[in-house]
């Protein structure tokens, strides 16, 4: 399938973009693999934040941006490659940790559910837009931080609107700014492509 192919049909992602090789599967996998790389690396710019055992961390912007560009199916596999490598012990959680468990696994799990979910979305035009790009952000937001809080309430043993206090509010400002990079990032990347349904 050339580009001009993929451009054409309806429903695609970025990633569906990329010339076709002769073996999918090995684009495909390299575009996991780079996905669970970008993830773990974005998820050592992390920013301490006080009174939360959350840090602020580029970890959130990379899995929902990962999903949006690979689509559901490559964007969960690529968050799914992520989550078992770190639990493995590769230390590529926020701030160099690893392992499973920890006050902010939560997010993980979420990050992971959401990827899948914008994922979708964008296969549905949800990244084609300056609004629709706001919308799946918020999407893919809310998702991390329902799985994310609760998680967090439960391992350190808060209580939920303290859990809300450490593990959600400290971050909306730092969430708004990732999804303005990703409204402008998103479509103007379609645009450079040519394609804006």
């Amino acid at each position: 399938m050339s580009t001009a192919a993929a451009t054409t049909r309806t429903g695609a992602v970025l990633a569906d973009l990329l010339p076709a090789a002769r073996n999918r599967y090995a684009v495909d996998t390299a575009l996991v693999l780079g996905g669970a790389a970008l993830t773990g690396i974005a998820a050592q710019i992390a920013v301490p934040v006080p009174g939360s055992p959350v840090p602020v961390t580029g970890q959130t912007f990379a899995a929902l941006l990962v999903g949006t560009a690979l689509g559901a199916r490559r964007g969960f596999l690529a968050l799914a490659v992520y989550t078992l490598v770190g639990m493995a012990g590769m230390p590529w959680f926020s701030e160099g940790s690893s392992g499973p468990g920890g006050a902010s696994f939560g997010y993980v799990l979420g990050m992971l559910l959401a990827a899948t979910v914008v994922g979708s979305l964008a296969r549905r035009g949800g990244d084609r837009s300056v609004p629709r790009t706001a919308g799946t952000m918020v999407v893919g937001s809310l998702i991390i931080y329902a799985v994310g809080v609760p998680y967090l309430a439960v391992a350190a043993n808060l209580s939920f609107s303290a859990a809300l206090a450490a593990g959600l509010t400290p971050f909306l400002l730092g969430d708004a700014l990732k999804a303005a990079l990703a409204m402008g990032l998103l479509p103007a990347s379609w645009k450079l492509v040519g394609r804006q349904d």
